[in-house]
């Protein structure tokens, strides 16, 4: 189909809608979602809705407050502590279906005290080609998907987003700190700010695609193929070993095949 024509699908879309509260994190599908709806439905239609949590950085949550002023919506932040969900500590397989559960019954909750009559989140047609457990918490609660719907891709995402003069077009995708861990690995508030830190590093070194990966121990590295040598250059790989270390790791990897999403499923049967 036609990006335009997707475009168009998705305004039809929205405008059936009415009232909307659109799942916030500041991230690429969010901030178009909620650009969009406003445009299409008006800005006191919608309500951004951003959930804290210790596996959401502060960085990120900064950036989502400054889009939604800069979008003209209203923002409520309510807070979501996924450590204290039974089982998601743990780090199971299905861990992203818990946290999904509680955040988009949190947003639910708030839609109804608010008149506000559906829950949208950002999914894309690329979520159905990985591991995503928390679409089925998506789908058991009736949110709506509708850049799903509207078969928008990332890519086209990124191209519309541009037109429409979003900032976050060419933002690296993200998710939340808790896939930095491989399934069966204890999920920590000490380890989460761990992973933090060493993040906030690489961010602030100018790198663009980036992920920490913890291993216990070890720190494995991933930034995009393209920004792999910078990242060996010797100045630049010292500080990063003392920060990492500082950070509570005794080992520091840089994995060759470079940055990607979803590495952890690689461990999935």
């Amino acid at each position: 189909m036609p990006l335009q024509a997707k475009m168009d699908r998705l305004q039809t879309l929205l405008r059936e809608m009415q009232r909307v509260v659109v799942a916030f994190s500041g991230g690429v599908d969010s901030t178009f979602l909620l650009k969009v709806a406003s445009d299409c439905l008006g800005a006191q239609q919608v309500l951004a809705l951003t959930a804290t949590s210790p596996t959401y950085p502060e960085y990120e949550f900064q950036q989502a407050c400054e889009l939604a002023r800069e979008i003209g919506v209203e923002q409520i932040v309510i807070e979501s502590n996924e450590l204290e969900i039974p089982g998601f500590a743990d780090n199971p397989p299905r861990r992203c279906y818990h946290c999904q559960f509680e955040l988009f019954s949190l947003c639910l909750e708030q839609a109804k005290e608010r008149g506000f009559s559906l829950v949208l989140d950002g999914s894309n047609l690329d979520d159905l080609g990985d591991y995503r457990p928390g679409r089925e918490a998506v789908t058991e609660l009736q949110v709506r998907s509708p850049l799903l719907e509207a078969e928008l891709t990332k890519k086209d995402i990124r191209a519309l987003s541009r037109q429409l003069g979003l900032k976050t077009w060419d933002k690296q995708a993200f998710a939340c700190l808790s896939s930095r861990f491989p399934y069966g690995t204890k999920i920590t508030l000490e380890r989460l700010r761990q992973i933090d830190q060493c993040e906030t590093f690489l961010r602030e070194n100018g790198f663009k695609n980036y992920r920490v990966r913890y291993h216990d121990k070890i720190a494995r590295v991933e930034v995009a193929q393209t920004e792999i040598n910078r990242l060996l250059e010797p100045e630049l790989r010292d500080r990063l070993v003392t920060t990492f270390k500082k950070a509570g790791f005794t080992f520091v990897t840089l994995d060759l095949q470079g940055y990607r999403t979803g590495s952890i499923n690689a461990t999935l049967p």
